[in-house]
C-alpha cells in the first residue's frame, strides 16, 4: 500500500491524548515526538497535532481522507454536543472543559467486542499487551516506515485457534470466552451486520449479553465504543460510580449504590448523550 497524507486545519474537539487516552481504544500509542500511531482495520496511521494542523500519515486500504473522517467521526458537530451538555449543569460542564479534545472513534465491531471481553478486571498495559499477541500470531501483517504492524484478526482467522492456544498468549480465565464468542459468530448465533443495522439499542443490548464475557458494562462499551455508536448508553465502572456517587447521589458508602440508580440518574440528566457525559466525567475524575 503506498503511504498518504491528509491535513485537517482549524477543526475543534480534536486533542491526542483526550481521544487515545480516555479508555475507549487499545491499539494507539505515543511517539517520541508526541504524535500517536494506530492500526484499525487494515490501516495504520499517525496522526500529529501542529498548532491549528492535524497531519495524518500512514498506509491505507482506501482513501486516507475518507478513513479518517469515517473513524475520527469527523462529520458530527462536537461543539453543538458540548454546548448542549454544558447546559445541564457546572459538573458535567466542568469535566468537559477538562477532557474538550475527546472524540468517540467508529472502531470495528469485532475488535471492539473481543477487545473489551480481554479488558474484563484487566489494565491497561496488560490489555495492548495480549491484543498485540493476538495480532502477531493471527493477524496480517503491515509494514508501515520499516515497522512491522499487525491487523486485528477475524473470526475467520481465528476458526482454528483453540483454547490452549490463547492461554499461551495470557488470556487468563478469558481464553475460553474468546473461543465461545469466535465460535458463536463463526457459526452464525450472532450476526454482526444485522446488529448494527438494527435501531433497537435495547435489543442489540440484550443479544451482545449473550456472547461469552460480555456482561453490562462491557455490553455498553461496545455500543459506544464501536461503530454501533449508540450514545444513549451509560458504562459503569468503579470510577463512573464514584464520579456519580461525589457528585449526584451523595451515598457514604459508594459501593452501595446500585447500577439501576445511576442509569437513572443518567438518563434524566443527560437524555441520549448519556454515553459522551460518561466519558467525559470518567476521563475527569480518573485523570485530575
Amino acid at each position: 500500500m503506498k503511504e498518504q497524507q491528509y491535513i485537517l486545519e482549524n477543526i475543534d474537539t480534536f486533542e491526542l491524548k483526550d481521544i487515545f487516552d480516555c479508555g475507549q481504544c487499545f491499539r494507539w500509542n505515543e511517539q517520541e515526538d508526541g504524535s500517536y500511531t494506530g492500526i484499525f482495520k487494515k490501516n495504520v496511521i499517525n496522526v500529529k497535532k501542529e498548532k491549528n494542523k492535524i497531519i495524518f500519515n500512514g498506509v491505507c486500504q482506501k482513501n486516507i481522507r475518507e478513513t479518517v473522517e469515517d473513524y475520527f467521526d469527523l462529520n458530527r458537530d462536537y461543539e453543538k454536543i458540548k454546548q448542549q451538555l454544558s447546559k445541564i449543569d457546572n459538573n458535567i460542564k466542568t469535566s468537559i472543559q477538562y477532557g474538550k479534545g475527546i472524540r468517540l472513534l467508529n472502531q470495528d465491531l469485532w475488535e471492539t467486542i473481543i477487545s473489551f471481553i480481554i479488558s474484563a478486571n484487566n489494565n491497561i498495559p496488560r490489555i495492548k499487551g495480549i491484543i498485540e499477541r493476538l495480532a502477531k500470531q493471527f493477524g496480517y501483517e503491515i509494514i508501515y516506515k520499516g515497522q512491522k504492524y499487525y491487523t486485528f484478526p477475524t473470526p475467520e482467522q481465528l476458526k482454528n485457534v483453540t483454547i490452549e492456544d490463547y492461554r499461551k498468549l495470557g488470556l487468563g480465565f478469558r481464553d475460553v470466552r474468546l473461543y465461545e464468542t469466535t465460535k458463536m459468530i463463526l457459526e452464525g448465533k450472532i450476526n454482526l451486520e444485522k446488529m448494527k443495522k438494527n435501531p433497537n439499542t435495547m435489543q442489540v443490548r440484550e443479544e451482545l449479553l449473550t456472547l461469552s464475557g460480555v456482561g453490562p458494562k462491557v455490553a455498553d462499551c461496545i455500543l459506544l465504543f464501536s461503530d454501533l455508536k449508540r450514545f444513549e448508553v451509560f458504562p459503569i465502572d468503579v470510577w463512573v460510580r464514584r464520579v456519580m456517587n461525589d457528585l449526584y447521589i451523595k451515598n457514604e458508602d459508594e459501593t452501595k449504590v446500585s447500577k439501576k440508580l445511576i442509569e437513572k440518574i443518567a438518563a434524566e440528566r443527560f437524555g441520549d448523550l448519556a454515553g459522551l457525559a460518561q466519558q467525559y466525567l470518567f476521563y475527569w475524575r480518573r485523570e485530575a
